[in-house]
């Protein structure tokens, strides 16, 4: 769909494609849920909240149809490099699997390469592979660490995680600063506290 302001091409085609079937399913679940918290889900302002709230909970679950081993190995190089390689702060967006709320946050994703390295865009699209799915930050934390080190085989890995969680936030303690940390090691990282120490210098100290 191409965009436009004021009649005027903005320059960009937004994208996106949904499975029909999926989609009309879950508009009318979404359709009888307002109903059932007591809201006319055919006012105005509600009509088409079903069908849009369909696209959304697809686009923010897109992660399912991911194969995050598959990014890595489409960008994977042989070099001799065996240093530390850093991505920091890497925005996430995930739901809480337990209340189907928002968390969001950033990842500090590290590896030492052995004898391959990948693209470091690819490192940003696992954490969005694995995001992207009902989740809950420990195993999203476990998942991005083992898909690099099953499948780069570096000598170590290491991830953070900081998050906001609504469901902390919105409901339940209401808690609005909290801020949960967690974080994973293999090889150098896990055996190695000088190499692991190095790691959180560099991505910082004021982590939450």
């Amino acid at each position: 769909m191409e965009q436009t302001l004021n009649g005027s091409k903005i320059g960009y085609k937004k994208i996106e494609k949904f499975d029909d079937s999926v989609t009309e399913k879950l508009s009318d679940n979404y359709h009888s849920i307002i109903e059932l918290i007591g809201e006319d889900v055919n006012r105005e302002g509600l009509e088409k909240t079903p069908l849009r709230v369909a696209k959304a909970m697809q686009f923010l679950t897109q992660g399912y149809g991911m194969d995050p081993e598959a990014i890595i190995r489409s960008a994977m190089f042989r070099e001799d490099y065996q240093q530390m390689v850093i991505v920091k702060d890497i925005e996430l967006y995930s739901m809480c699997e337990h209340h189907i709320l928002p968390f969001f946050g950033k990842a500090h994703v590290a590896y030492i390469p052995r004898h391959h390295i990948t693209g470091l865009s690819k490192i940003a699209r696992v954490v969005e592979a694995f995001a992207r799915r009902l989740q809950v930050q420990e195993r999203l934390t476990t998942q991005i660490k083992e898909c690099i080190q099953n499948t780069l085989n570096p000598l170590g890995v290491a991830v953070v995680i900081e998050a906001q969680h609504m469901c902390m936030q919105m409901r339940g303690v209401q808690k609005q600063h909290s801020v949960t940390t967690t974080s994973d090691f293999t090889g150098a990282f896990l055996k190695n506290q000088a190499t692991r120490e190095e790691f959180f210098n560099i991505i910082g100290h004021n982590l939450h």
